[in-house]
């Protein structure tokens, strides 16, 4: 199966992930995609630049910068049930007690604990310590955590830092866990997305499966149809470059019998049979898929088929290739 679709549904999927973990604003927000907790900070003037995801559904990370360069985080919100019940001290211990370990450079400078009404309270720790080149690097990290769950916000620069300097004094005051939030389809959906930018087709697929479970039970939206059309192009594409076929040309079957309008669904078929060297069949998804150009998602298009990683390797079939010029007029 090709991976090029997603990239025509990007804009969509652009528009969902921003609400899920950050505004413009600099509201980041994190959660897992089968477990209540929302981890929670606002830093104004950062921007995401990385995102990552573990395959089994427990830690979710971003990497943030400042705008001038000087400041950089890491946030993760994971799963620890074999520590559970945690506290905020008991998680920081568990991370820390490993990485004191591996460097012997690090320097515990200061830890408080902060206490949130209505939250579970804040660790906060500053260090320094340093790389294997011997440069010095300065953290002040800041935990929290309840039952099996814990957040992880650490912030770092090669510049002295400390939890009391204005800016990070602001940032760490809106940092908290909400431990009674429950996962929505964005959250969902951006966990799998993650997997699959990182090539983590397998895990991905079921996950864009339990967004769609999620869409499916959320109240009526204007943009709840396209949502459903993106998640569910994920979900099959995923199956398919995975190499589970069969799974895939299910999930787009199914999906033709309850939006039969949409022209994705039948090229990605066409897709499916290319792989199955069924060309009969590829060439009638073709056709019902160009049929239906027009109900592309906006900003969205279908793709070349002769630049498709799906058809390319009959291209010396002069029949089949021939239909598929004639279907972006270039014939």
């Amino acid at each position: 199966m090709p991976k090029r679709s997603f990239v025509l549904i990007s804009l969509a999927f652009v528009c969902i992930s921003g609400l899920a973990q950050g505004t413009p604003d600099g509201d980041f927000h994190l959660a897992l995609p089968a477990h209540q907790g929302q981890l929670q900070l606002a830093a104004k003037g950062f921007k995401i630049i990385e995102s990552s995801a573990k395959p089994n559904g427990y830690e979710i990370g971003i990497r943030g910068k400042d705008d001038f360069g000087r400041l950089a985080f890491l946030a993760f919100l994971f799963l620890v049930p074999e520590q559970a019940p945690l506290t905020s001290a008991k998680c920081r211990d568990f991370v820390l007690a490993p990485q004191k370990k591996r460097n012997p450079t690090l320097k515990i400078l200061g830890v408080q604990e902060v206490a949130q009404p209505g939250a579970p309270s804040v660790s906060v720790v500053s260090y320094t310590a340093k790389d294997r080149s011997g440069k010095s690097w300065y953290n002040v990290r800041a935990f929290v955590a309840t039952a099996d769950i814990c957040g992880d916000l650490e912030f770092y620069s090669d510049q002295p830092i400390s939890a009391g300097d204005t800016d990070l004094k602001m940032i760490l005051s809106t940092y908290r866990l909400d431990e009674k939030y429950v996962p929505t389809f964005n959250d969902i959906f951006v966990y799998a997305q993650i997997l699959y930018n990182a090539h983590m087709y397998k895990p991905a697929a079921p996950m864009f499966e339990l967004a769609l479970e999620k869409l499916r039970k959320t109240p009526e939206s204007s943009n709840k149809t396209t949502m459903g059309r993106v998640a569910t192009d994920q979900a099959g594409m995923a199956y398919g470059i995975s190499g589970d076929i069969a799974k895939a040309r299910a999930i787009f079957e199914k999906a033709i019998t309850e939006d039969p309008d949409y022209p994705m669904y039948y090229y990605n078929l066409a897709c499916a049979d290319a792989e199955e060297k069924n060309l009969v069949g590829a060439q009638k998804h073709l056709r019902e898929a160009f049929a239906r150009k027009a109900n592309v998602i906006p900003g969205e298009r279908l793709p070349d088929p002769t630049k498709d990683d799906s058809f390319v390797p009959y291209r010396n079939n002069k029949e089949f290739w021939s239909f598929l010029n004639s279907l972006q007029g270039k014939e």
